[in-house]
């Protein structure tokens, strides 16, 4: 295993929603060559802007920004296709001799990178057409309910309407004949770049509940439900899918549906984004290696240059 100071430098800015993790890596690429990658699993999607706090054109204008806007909302992203694309890109961004920067609170895709991701067997293009046909026969519930025998905790996580998912974890189970939670178990490689980790937030829980609630009032202010309003539109999505059950946009989904009233859409957005708030920082606060920076600190952009070496 290669030394930490000759494998290749990677930043990460970890943190909850609305901790002020975009700034701080705007104003780091103003004063390093550097390129930032998301990591953040509703950033991916494409037409969810507003309701994702998406950089900007602008934001996105003063460095290269990556593994945003990939995807339509109709499609899944998963940990292992993350793993895949950050290592390529973390290599093409060395190649060019920038730093790589990667911003988000996905804490899944974090760990990926860190601690390695198992070795999935590859795609089986003739069981994933045979998956297909019963589904068509039969029905996604009842391949779900197979799924539930062979593999109970996949299939926790899995929706019935969730076909890509559900073809991938069937597909693995018959191929092999090991269940998708026996393979994801078995780690693969080590993270092969030296990680620098920093995580941001206010050291008051009740600030960050309060920057959470003015943030959702601003994406209201600024179009947020006609956002999901074209989206709600399209008629191929629906609310069992990874993107629109992302924060906010499920409420806003139920809103449209008449399930909810306005003000209880609003209400529970905010609590939404706030237990999401409350899971990261669970995860981070037993993180290891992480050196924390205060939301409002003068001196984050100093202490994270002085630990960095192109």
């Amino acid at each position: 295993m290669k030394n930490k100071d000759d494998m290749k430098p990677v930043v990460t800015i970890m943190g909850p929603t609305a901790s002020g993790k975009t700034s701080l890596a705007l104003a780091l690429s103003q004063q390093t060559p550097c390129e930032i990658i998301s990591v953040d699993s509703a950033l991916v999607y494409r037409g969810m802007d507003i309701g994702t706090a998406k950089p900007t054109a602008e934001e996105q204008a003063i460095a290269p920004h990556w593994l945003i806007d990939i995807i339509d909302p109709n499609e899944s992203y998963s940990v292992a296709e993350f793993h895949s694309d950050v290592g390529t890109l973390i290599n093409d961004i060395h190649q060019r001799g920038k730093l790589p920067v990667l911003v988000g609170g996905t804490m899944m895709y974090f760990n990926a990178l860190i601690n390695g991701i198992s070795p999935l067997p590859s795609s089986n293009d003739e069981e994933r057409a045979r998956i297909a046909q019963e589904a068509e026969a039969y029905g996604w519930n009842a391949l779900h309910d197979e799924l539930t025998r062979v593999d109970p905790v996949s299939a926790a996580r899995i929706h019935p309407n969730d076909p890509q998912r559900l073809t991938r974890a069937l597909e693995v189970y018959r191929s092999t004949g090991r269940n998708l939670t026996d393979w994801q178990a078995t780690k693969g490689e080590p993270c092969p770049f030296n990680v620098t980790q920093f995580a941001i937030a206010p050291e008051d829980r009740a600030v960050l509940h309060g920057r959470i609630e003015q943030r959702f009032d601003m994406m209201l202010e600024d179009g947020f439900i006609d956002e999901v309003r074209s989206l709600f539109a399209r008629g191929d999505l629906h609310e069992d899918l990874p993107s629109i059950r992302s924060v906010g946009y499920r409420q806003a989904w139920q809103y449209l549906q008449g399930q909810l009233d306005y003000a209880e859409m609003r209400e529970r957005g905010i609590i939404a984004t706030r237990q999401l708030a409350k899971r990261q920082l669970t995860w981070l606060r037993g993180w290891p290696e992480v050196e924390w920076l205060d939301t409002f600190a003068n001196d984050n952009l100093t202490r994270i240059m002085s630990k960095i070496t192109l």
